[in-house]
């Protein structure tokens, strides 16, 4: 994440599509099933919900959406990193934002079929604290927590 092109901004409606498209592709490659809900639901959902909610924050490369995250002092909504970009430090940058900005604690949930997540929170610090099968998708999720130590 040295590269000079690349920045952290807080989201902008104009990204919107950006945003979506990337989130998409990589929850659907994460899940290995499409997403359940329409691309144009999904952008109101952004702008209309999620960013109201919640600090909304992208990365930038060269203008591209490579990542997002959505959080607030006590949860993180939503962390995706474009497929092609993973493993760069990105998700590691965004996570260090909501943590910096945490009230102390963090909880997020992720999907337990989501392999990849999970390794990367436990490598940041995260515990199991829960599981169950809270969202739409009705899949088996985990409910984690980071405690600021």
């Amino acid at each position: 994440m040295s590269d000079s092109k690349v920045k952290i901004i807080k989201y902008q409606p104009n990204y919107a599509k950006q945003t979506v498209e990337m989130w998409r592709n990589s929850k659907e490659a994460a899940l290995g099933q499409k997403e359940i809900h329409s691309f144009d639901s999904h952008v109101d959902f952004l702008n209309q919900i999620l960013a109201k909610q919640y600090q909304v924050d992208l990365v930038l490369m060269d203008e591209m959406v490579v990542g997002m995250i959505a959080y607030n002092e006590g949860e993180i909504s939503q962390l995706y990193i474009h497929i092609d970009f993973q493993g760069n430090g990105i998700g590691q940058a965004l996570l260090a934002r909501a943590k910096e900005q945490s009230a102390g604690r963090l909880i997020l949930y992720t999907f337990e079929v989501n392999k990849k997540a999970q390794r990367f929170y436990e490598k940041h610090g995260f515990m199991i604290i829960g599981r169950g099968y809270e969202n739409e998708e009705d899949l088996p999720d985990i409910l984690y927590e980071w405690k600021n130590t």
